[in-house]
Parts: C-alpha cells; structure tokens; sequence
C-alpha cells in the first residue's frame, strides 16, 4: 500500500503496453492460478498487499466461511512498493488474466484502470449500498467520471502531531508553526518539523495538499487541463519557506514517512505531519515520549480557509476479465463490511471507509482516541490529481518542484509545462 502505504491522452491509456506485454505475461495470465476448488466451487483471488497482522486473512476466511460454499477467497500477495503493486495488476490485465477477481487498488489508480476497461463499475443497488455511510473523500477515491468503479476498502490522512512539553498551544497554520518553530530552536529545544520531502510519492501527497487547502487544484475534475493559478503559488511558496526555515529537519530532501517517524521518536523534533502509525510506534519505541504526544488538524494555508489534508488507501475493484464477477462484487461487499473494517483499523491499523465507526467505543478504545480527528479531517480531505496518467503526473511533481527548499513560482512555472506533457501521454511512464 502506498500511504499517502500510496499514476495519456483520451484515448484507453496503455494500450501500446498490452502488445507490447500481453506475449510476455501469457503464459502467467493463462496457466497457474486455479478459479475452481477441486469440488468445483469458484475461487476468487484477491489480489492485496502483504498485510502482516493477519486481518486480511482473517476476513478472507470469515467471508468464503459465510458464503456457504457460494466461492472461496485465495489472497494474491502483491509486492510492497506501490510502484511495483501497479505494475503486476497492469501487465496481467493487459494479458487479460481471469485470475484477476477482486483488485486491491492504490487510491490513485482508478481512472487508469476505469478507463483501461480493466474494472467493473458497482451500479444499482450495489453503489447504493457502498455509498451508504461513506466517508466523503473515500468515496471520491473510487469514482470517475461519474460511476464507482472500486468500493472504498481502507482509508488514511494525515494529522500534525506535536510535543504537548514544548507545544501548548499547537498551530493552525503553516506560518505559525514555523515561527513557533524557529522560537523553540532560539531557545535551544528541539524545534523541526518532520515531514515527507523526498522526491515520491509522499512529496507530492504534501505538495497536492498544500495547493488544495490555498483553495487551488493542480489538474481540472477530468484530468484534461492542468490548473495551478495563483493559488498553488500560495502553497507552493510555503513548502520552500519550510524547507529554507530553521524548523526543516536537514535531512527533509530524503525524509519519508518512516524516516519521518524515526527523528521524531528520537527528540529532535516538536513537530511531525504524518499518518496515525505514529502513535502506537511512539508507545513502543518511546513510551516517555509518547505520553507527551498531541494532536492535532493538518495546519491550514490561509487562516480563513479550512486545511484539505491528504487522503490515502485502498479499494477494492471487479476484474473485467474475472469469470466470476457476481461472486466477486459479493465477496467485496462481505471484506469491507463492518466487522472486517472494524478489525483491519484495530488490529493492522488501517482507518475505516464507514463514517460511523469513528463514533464507535470499540474503535476509540482499540487505539484510536484521536479517532474525531481522523474522520473529520476525512471528511474535508483532498484527493490527488485523477488522470489515467497519474503515474507521470505524480513524478513530474515530485521531481520539478524539489527540493522542498526551492520550491516556488519559479519551479511551478516548469511544473505547468511538464504536467501538460504528462496528460497528453508524453514521456509516459509505464
């Protein structure tokens, strides 16, 4: 999973890709994942990342055990980097793979699969039932164009979490806690703020948010026109007035979440943007510290206008190319039912799709006292530029406008010219 875990014309996008992969991936596509159990009912493979608490195969198992013989579910690890996720679905797809049942989708990949004509859409009752209880920005995760092409399975933000000993009254805007920053580094305390300013896929999570919460967009709704007006320079400006200030970690051009994590457990830090893994790491990691551990909004732009924090996961989608699609939308519905997402956020820490979670006391108490926060800012949450070409938008943003210290007008008038590239299937990455 990418966490943001973790993209072009008008035409279907890749479709040089599947002459170019389908010879090579045939026989893979064709010959070793079995759809039938030996007493012939379907099996349906799920094709996931690797979630090592166990919640997934527990819901696997719950859901084939419930279907009363109706399909057995068989996860299909996918590997750990997001990147390389996309590019087994891809290349399989391509090949069209009936194997390919339920397709566990990074947040930003929808259109491109949409559009492919590699997934199913969820219409009628079945969108009516998915889009009951939603989270807002969850579900926009799944939609484009108009129709749920995935059903929102898991769902991630970003808050600010600060030192409650050196911080007693967290910021609300960028500029403040950067000036409460730079106060704390004159007295000598620990003052950074740790944050994703690598050049990936992080960094263009912290770029898109900072754009949106100006009140700016970088793409239009369909993903045809690139956007970026004076708005964007607005955020984009204080991601290099960060990067240049004394509260930026010096190692930000290469800090990603994990690393994020690691300074700010270490004491260095007052201040850390990053997902709700934190938490439980600090209580292990750091037990003194994270009693000191508060938290708070993702800090807004502009004092009057309310942050538009990121927003990651994971949904599920129907192969187009399955043999078993009715077992497939049943199966899905089953895996991200109530129950299931209740123990994928207690026991693998992976925030809920059902917005009346966050209200319950199993969730609070199994780890989540911060649970208000989550949903709230959820709710409010932007999503990433949607385009069949995000693969090559993504990486034009986080390579031109970095390092996180040069980013400005400069560097996002490079940006306008790239990203329009990028949608018109230039330099496209496969």
């Amino acid at each position: 999973m990418s966490v943001a875990g973790i993209r072009g014309g008008r035409r279907r996008p890749r479709a040089w890709l599947v002459t170019a992969l389908a010879a090579a991936w045939l026989l893979a596509a064709c010959g070793g994942t079995a759809t039938t159990t030996s007493g012939g009912k379907p099996v349906l493979n799920w094709y996931i990342f690797h979630e090592p608490s166990g919640s997934f195969a527990a819901a696997a198992a719950d859901c084939s055990k419930a279907s009363h013989g109706a399909y057995e579910i068989k996860i299909q690890e996918l590997p750990t980097a997001a990147d390389a996720q996309r590019q087994q679905l891809v290349r399989r797809l391509a090949a069209k793979d009936s194997s390919l049942d339920i397709l566990g989708l990074d947040v930003v990949w929808e259109a491109e699969f949409s559009e492919a004509g590699w997934v199913v859409n969820w219409t009628g009752q079945r969108r009516a039932q998915v889009e009951q209880d939603a989270v807002r920005s969850a579900l926009d995760t799944a939609t484009w164009k108009g129709q749920l092409v995935a059903a929102p399975f898991n769902s991630n933000t970003q808050l600010l979490w600060y030192r409650k000993d050196l911080v007693p009254n967290p910021p609300r805007t960028w500029d403040e806690m950067i000036a409460q920053a730079e106060s704390l580094a004159k007295q000598g305390k620990p003052h950074f703020v740790e944050i994703q300013g690598a050049s990936y896929e992080g960094y263009t999570v912290w770029v898109n948010a900072m754009i949106l919460s100006a009140g700016g967009q970088i793409l239009s709704p369909d993903g045809q026109h690139v956007i970026l007006g004076p708005p964007a320079e607005r955020g984009v400006s204080l991601i290099g007035k960060m990067g240049r200030s004394v509260a930026a970690d010096p190692s930000l051009s290469v800090s990603m979440e994990d690393q994020a994590r690691l300074a700010f457990e270490s004491g260095d830090a007052a201040f850390e943007i990053n997902y709700p893994f934190i938490y439980p790491s600090a209580q292990q990691d750091n037990p003194k510290l994270a009693k000191q551990i508060g938290w708070t909004d993702y800090p807004r732009v502009d004092a009057d206008k309310p942050s538009r924090p990121p927003v990651g996961g994971i949904d599920l989608a129907v192969g187009a190319f399955s043999r078993h699609k009715e077992q497939a939308f049943d199966a899905i519905t089953c895996l991200r039912n109530r129950p299931n997402q209740l123990r994928n956020a207690i026991k693998g820490g992976l925030p809920p799709t059902l917005a009346s979670l966050y209200t319950d006391p199993k969730l609070i108490k199994g780890g989540y006292p911060f649970a208000a926060n989550i949903l709230a800012s959820l709710q409010r949450g932007g999503v990433r530029p949607k385009t069949p070409a995000y693969q090559s938008v993504s990486s034009a943003i986080s390579t031109t406008l970095h390092p996180p210290s040069a980013a400005g007008p400069a560097t996002l008038n490079a940006l306008r010219g790239k990203l329009q590239d990028a949608i018109q299937s230039k330099g496209l990455i496969p």
